[in-house]
């Protein structure tokens, strides 16, 4: 008990020196010291919400409400569209979570993660020297897994959906057939993007037009890309597996080869499978949890953190506060720790569930947390806890009338993933095995440290951050969220979280609120352009915190709030990317 005094009494007195000595961020204190966040109203729809990063994707899953799909077709729809309307994410070639909640309460999670091929082992990416060869999993044909799109979307339809296959993927085939206005964030992507899509003349040929970017407002199509997704219509969702475009992956990888070994084989596409997981559970402040459990590290660290978080009166630190920033930085540090040492794919290794988020472990976090000093990541470990049971990324949301949620994240991993487009295909592939640790004990390419449990094995899924999540309040659908954004995905899921239930934000309010984002090591915290303003930037200099040396934005959360009283569905999309929500 005697941590327990210690820490109360540290916390009064940072609690009266954040008061008087530090303004809040800019903000409206509300009566009863609630902080309004300035904000764009959310959406409002009252029988259907989807929330995504296009606005073309987001309305062809309302379509598909409005001709009486559910959430799950719908989110099965935004999925496969968006993989032609944002390609730097959006993608047939890569791989993801589907967290489902439906409105009997049954919940579930669909991980259709990428796996490594038959090829693949823990020494793939590295030299005679044992020293790993650079770019080796980050670019070219030996970067890609094994695709899980087309699985997961089938798997989740096929056990929860009410419409055929053929229909929800049709927007998607006319969409890349007709073409679409290229929308500013898709020029910027491409934009930015130029260079290393110049690397592979198939990627160049399709994604710049005559080796420049398309503007917006031009028309984008995708023929071949088209001619796929018309055959996954006809046939059905394994011809992607066994069929013609699996033939075409091959010879892609056969071309790249040489006379060298064939990274991915239409074997390796005719093993893979997407599965059914059980959801991890938690509370915060008596709220519920709902998210995905291993190989995504996303749900155990966010719950992690709430653990450590739910010991302190945020509400009265306030939001933006150094005291409330302190915190979080904190528990961010110790998650991230355990992440790198216990986390992996739960096939290949054991993860410790249900001792990380075990509220017995928060307690013993919490006690090695100096409420008015940084600790220093040099001298904070991974932890201890109970035995052993068992960057480029898009995030949709998707509430029905009846109250089904779907909650789902999916990726190439870095932009546009490996840069390689399937020719004869218009597929672009992930790069998702340097989300393994192709050397364990060194960082990747976000900079997170990987230990030997997420090393690179066949057949393998890589550890993920992302954190697709529901949030139940008396029982009920409250909200849902996600965000991409590599390893900051979870630090900005739970900080919304934190906005949302601690600070009473509405759900536009919380995504639009700034973020911070510390992930052990490197030992900095991150922070965005305007972010943090300069007396709680110094003040936490003062107290050991380090900044990243440049200001950054960090994710593109999109999520669905229920309102009380009217049930109406609240859509929040982040201006970050120009997100966008479209209700009815």
């Amino acid at each position: 008990m005697r941590y327990k005094r210690v820490l109360s009494f540290g916390l009064s007195l940072l609690l009266v020196l954040t008061m008087v000595l530090l303004p809040h961020r800019s903000a409206e204190l509300m009566p009863g010291g609630q902080t309004e966040a300035a904000s764009r109203p959310p959406v409002r729809g009252r029988h259907g919400m989807v929330s995504s990063v296009s606005e073309i994707a987001s309305q062809v899953g309302v379509d598909i409400l409005k001709r009486g799909g559910n959430a799950v077709d719908a989110a099965v729809a935004v999925g496969l569209a968006l993989a032609v309307v944002w390609p730097s994410a959006g993608n047939l070639g890569g791989g993801g979570f589907m967290v489902i909640r439906l409105a009997d309460g049954r919940s579930t999670a669909i991980d259709y993660r990428e796996m490594g091929p038959a090829a693949a082992h823990r020494n793939v990416y590295l030299d005679e020297k044992g020293e790993y060869i650079k770019e080796s999993s980050q670019y070219g044909h030996r970067a890609a897994g094994v695709p899980g799109t087309v699985a997961g979307m089938a798997l989740a339809l096929e056990k929860y959906g009410s419409l055929k296959w053929a229909t929800v993927i049709e927007p998607a085939r006319r969409l890349a057939a007709e073409g679409f206005p290229v929308w500013y964030q898709l020029e910027r992507s491409l934009k930015g993007s130029r260079e290393q899509l110049s690397r592979y003349p198939e990627t160049k040929r399709i994604f710049l037009r005559d080796g420049n970017p398309y503007e917006t407002g031009e028309i984008f199509r995708q023929p071949e890309l088209a001619q796929v997704l018309t055959r996954l219509k006809l046939s059905g969702p394994r011809e992607f597996y066994a069929g013609r475009t699996a033939r075409l992956i091959e010879a892609s990888m056969k071309r790249a080869a040489g006379k060298g070994p064939v990274w991915m084989t239409v074997d390796d596409l005719k093993n893979y499978r997407a599965v059914e997981r059980t959801p991890l559970r938690g509370k915060y402040r008596g709220c519920e949890i709902i998210t995905m459990p291993p190989p995504s590290s996303g749900g155990i660290a966010m719950l992690e953190m709430l653990n450590i978080l739910e010991r302190y009166n945020l509400k009265e630190l306030g939001a933006g506060s150094a005291a409330t920033l302190h915190l979080q930085v904190e528990a961010m540090r110790r998650a991230f720790a355990d992440r790198a040492q216990f986390l992996g794919d739960p096939d290949f290794v054991k993860v410790p569930v249900a001792g990380l988020t075990s509220r017995q472990y928060a307690d013993r976090l919490a006690a090695t947390i100096d409420p008015l000093r940084a600790t220093p990541s040099s001298s904070t470990s991974y932890g201890d806890p109970a035995p052993y049971e068992s960057e480029e990324t898009t995030h949709f949301t998707v509430v029905d009338q009846q109250g089904n949620v779907v909650s789902n994240t999916y990726t190439l991993n870095d932009s546009y993933g490996n840069k390689i487009t399937v020719e004869g295909a218009g597929i672009l592939l992930n790069n998702e095995m340097d989300d393994f640790a192709p050397k364990p004990g060194s960082p990747n390419f976000y900079g997170l440290i990987q230990g030997e449990a997420n090393a690179v094995a066949a057949r393998k899924r890589p550890l993920s951050s992302m954190t697709p999540t529901i949030v139940l309040k008396d029982g009920q659908l409250w909200f849902a969220v996600g965000s991409p954004g590599g390893p900051t995905i979870i630090n900005t899921v739970t900080q919304i979280i934190v906005n949302i239930i601690d600070f009473g934000m509405n759900i536009q309010q919380a995504i639009d609120w700034p973020r911070i984002h510390h992930q052990w090591m490197p030992d900095e915290i991150r922070y965005e352009p305007f972010g943090v303003n300069p007396d709680t930037l110094r003040r936490l200099q003062e107290m050991g915190h380090k900044f990243a040396a440049t200001p950054r934005q960090m994710g593109d959360a999109e999520g669905v709030m229920i309102e009380p009283k009217t049930n109406v569905r609240l859509g929040g999309s982040d201006p970050r990317l120009d997100g966008k929500s479209v209700g009815y």
